[in-house]
């Protein structure tokens, strides 16, 4: 059966392209809102973290009509950490539109998304987004996302797809470059003309794929993925089975099942082939196949791609543990961590030697970042390590994970990208004049990308662009120096009062202000020099008869350093630790007695 009524459509594209935005306006005129009804902007972006930052993290459904036809959208996150939620989510696609800001053109997500949708064999719709920008430079940017084609081995045909030219932000579209039309009728109308109808069985025995897990504390795991095959009913018995793990095998009930209209999961009593659901009462997996129990059929899923960093997560123990958090225990934590393998297939999380750690890996910083801080968010406690690359061994030699590091920046500030992708063992592979701005593309291991991002921010005075995305494994490139600077170290446990702190100052930026509260081995600042240097920020002032403790309001301090949680994982060194709580973040030594961890770096410095 042919599914003229329905089409399944991914957007995707690289980081802040617009497509959130775009989406926002294909609901509204696709008849998803009331005519009266108040939407905020990105309104796909319901997490928290998302609209602070401006981008998706987990991949959203929704749904729009035109013409009597339904098409689905998925709505993709565009940050390359969070690019297993695409891969599995192309399962559930037949078509996706690749969106390209057409000023910045393509991007590494760019290369990444579009590889893994036409490995798929998807039918692809070039969407040119944002033409309204003043340094919009459309003709090439098509010309490069032909190119991009031909580079990931397009075939005839899917070079040949359609291109339409978008303004998201004003629900526009039109098929030509010059002049833009009052709607998105344009984009609907390819969409329709261009991904065909779905041809499916709808007679065959039930089978449906989860791609996507949610969770609600109610109902507990909640599925969502497209049928496959049949005819799928609530409160009909049904079998669950993993294509790549045969053992799995468990027959059980759907309790509810669902469609989506718009931002709402409608009640549904059966859905046919071809359909994308939402379904609880199962206790189900991302990659399992929920078929009838008489045809027992798992569908083959997409491979995700492996982690490349890893970090340990562990309880605090902290001399300030337990004051700010609500779940601080080992297990409360190990619960949290292994509930989040529910959701994230990139995820990867495994018991150490230690009861009380946990080693969790990712696809990058900012991945576990996420986690981080959604944990923390919840009311979690915990301290987390340094992060690390993953190597791997083959046919004997160390390889390490490279990226892809493409960066946007003003003609006469490429010389100290030069110089710190030279001390990161960077590998220039082109440099493209764009404007008066200069596009360089680099293969960098990724440990030497780990405090880098301050860095560039530095260098080209906040005007530059970095991007980044997996490329391979390759040879171990050799060490490197990961942190030139030392830390000031509390070395008292207290609160810091003005006059400590005045003396520490001279000896590098503090991270602290008055009043706050601090321990022996908090580190407190830092310093140009290599070295750690101890202080003593609870330091008070004599008081004698001709001074008193109001003097110390002559003393001026240095406005000091605020990080951000991506700015701490990224400072912190090897021997160091961040302490995270609801309230504050706090970067400690792993030894917090200044005798003690003198002792273990000369038996470090001996053992070399």
């Amino acid at each position: 059966m042919i599914r003229e009524d329905l089409r399944n459509v991914a957007i995707i594209a690289h980081v802040d392209h617009g497509k959130t935005t775009l989406v926002n306006q294909m609901m509204a005129q696709g008849g998803m809102f009331r005519e009266n009804q108040q939407v905020q902007d990105r309104v796909m972006d319901s997490n928290d973290l998302e609209r602070e930052r401006g981008i998706t993290i987990l991949a959203k459904n929704t749904s729009a009509h035109y013409n009597g036809v339904k098409i689905n959208i998925v709505d993709t996150p565009g940050h390359a950490d969070f690019s297993g939620e695409v891969e599995r989510v192309l399962k559930m696609v037949n078509g996706a539109l690749i969106l390209v800001d057409a000023a910045e053109g393509p991007l590494p997500q760019t290369r990444f998304v579009m590889q893994k949708a036409l490995q798929l064999g998807l039918k692809l719709i070039i969407v040119i987004n944002k033409v309204d920008r003043p340094d919009a430079r459309i003709d090439e940017v098509v010309e490069e996302m032909q190119l991009l084609m031909m580079d990931l081995d397009a075939t005839d045909e899917q070079l040949e797809s359609p291109i339409v030219y978008c303004c998201g932000r004003q629900g526009t579209a039109s098929l030509t470059p010059d002049k833009q039309e009052e709607n998105l009728n344009p984009l609907f109308d390819t969409i329709l003309e261009t991904i065909p109808a779905m041809d499916m069985n709808v007679d065959g025995a039930g089978q449906l794929l989860v791609s996507c897990i949610d969770y609600n504390e109610f109902v507990g795991r909640i599925g969502i993925g497209r049928i496959e095959r049949g005819v799928i009913r609530a409160n009909e018995p049904v079998s669950v089975c993993n294509f790549n793990e045969p053992k799995v095998r468990t027959n059980c009930r759907i309790v509810n099942l669902y469609q989506i209209e718009g931002l709402e999961r409608v009640p549904v009593e059966s859905a046919k082939a071809g359909d994308i659901v939402v379904f609880s009462g199962i206790e189900v997996n991302i990659g399992d196949t929920v078929c009838a129990p008489n045809a027992i059929e798992p569908v083959q899923f997409v491979q995700i791609e492996e982690p490349t960093v890893e970090m340990t997560f562990s309880v605090n123990d902290s001399p300030f543990a337990g004051k700010d958090g609500k779940f601080v225990t080992t297990r409360q934590l190990r619960d949290r961590l292994y509930k989040e393998l529910l959701r994230d297939v990139s995820l990867r999380v495994n018991d150490t030697d230690y009861a009380d750690s946990f080693r969790v890996c990712g696809r990058g910083e900012m991945h576990l970042s996420i986690l981080i801080e959604t944990m923390r968010r919840e009311g979690y406690e915990f301290q987390v390590s340094t992060p690390k690359v993953l190597y791997r061994d083959i046919d004997g030699v160390r390889h390490e994970p490279v990226e892809r590091f493409v960066a946007d920046v003003p003609e006469d500030m490429t010389g100290p990208v030069f110089s710190a992708m030279g001390n990161r063992k960077g590998t220039l592979l082109q440099m493209t004049a764009i404007g008066n701005r200069m596009r360089l593309e680099f293969l960098v291991p990724s440990r030497g990308l780990f405090g880098y991002k301050s860095e560039f921010l530095t260098d080209t005075k906040g005007q530059g662009i970095m991007n980044t995305v997996f490329f391979e494994y390759e040879p171990y490139k050799g060490d490197m120096q990961r942190r030139n600077t030392g830390s000031l170290v509390a070395h008292e446990t207290g609160e810091a009062v003005t006059y400590g702190l005045f003396n520490a100052q001279g000896r590098g930026t503090l991270f602290i202000t008055p009043g706050t509260p601090v321990y022996q081995g908090m580190v407190v600042g830092y310093t140009n020099l290599s070295d750690d240097i101890n202080v003593n920020v609870c330091k008070t002032k004599h008081l004698t008869n001709t001074r008193s403790s109001s003097s110390d309001d002559a003393l001026t301090l240095v406005p000091v350093s605020k990080m951000s949680l991506e700015e701490c994982l990224e400072f912190i060194a090897d021997d160091e630790l961040l302490e995270v709580t609801p309230k504050t973040l706090r970067i400690r030594k792993r030894i917090l007695d200044s005798e003690l961890r003198a002792k273990a770096r000369f038996r470090e410095k001996t053992n070399k």
